[in-house]
């Protein structure tokens, strides 16, 4: 049987790296970035039913000292000029040890883009690859949707209450069913 988000969903927060685009690990060259099939299509979906569209990303490369704000900022706009707008970036550049509250799978970086839209998490979605997006957004009180890749672990996939093969399927299932 297939699970579907609930269809008060007013905003969709995507995970960037091995969600949105090829995951390249610190990336600071935006020649590097490559939007994952279907992408913009997806995302365009979303749009047209009226949506807000954020990114939720850990950029732990900038306190690693291996990227910098400046660099994320690049690749940001160079995804938004393979997948759409972005209405909200939330980007938590510590590392792992830092013990911040935005690092997923913290709720810190869900909150504040669903805040700066002005809704209320539990109208907003994440869409993601492994376990720490899915942890995040439940931590937040919103839904999630995780769409496996090489990546994620089979207990990640065991864990998420929605799982999609791809990004279009993950839209379908936030808008309600197929469409």
């Amino acid at each position: 049987m297939l699970k579907f988000v609930k269809l008060l969903t007013t905003a969709a927060l995507f995970d960037r790296d091995g969600t949105l685009v090829e995951d390249v690990p610190f990336n600071r060259d935006e020649a590097r970035v490559r939007a994952v099939p279907g992408a913009r299509a997806a995302l365009d979906r979303l749009r047209r039913r009226g949506l807000s569209i954020g990114v939720v990303t850990n950029q732990s490369g900038v306190a690693r000292g291996l990227l910098s704000a400046a660099d994320v900022e690049r690749v940001n706009r160079r995804v938004e000029d393979l997948v759409g707008p972005v209405e909200v970036w939330a980007v938590c550049p510590h590392g792992p040890g830092d013990g911040c509250q935005c690092r997923k799978p913290r709720p810190g970086l869900v909150l504040a883009a669903a805040r700066r839209l002005g809704v209320p998490p539990e109208r907003c979605v994440v869409v993601g690859d492994i376990g720490s997006d899915v942890e995040a957004a439940r931590a937040a009180g919103a839904g999630a949707v995780l769409v496996p890749t090489p990546a994620t672990r089979p207990e990640e996939i065991e864990a998420a209450p929605v799982v999609a093969a791809d990004l279009h399927e993950a839209v379908t299932r936030i808008l309600g069913g197929p469409r």
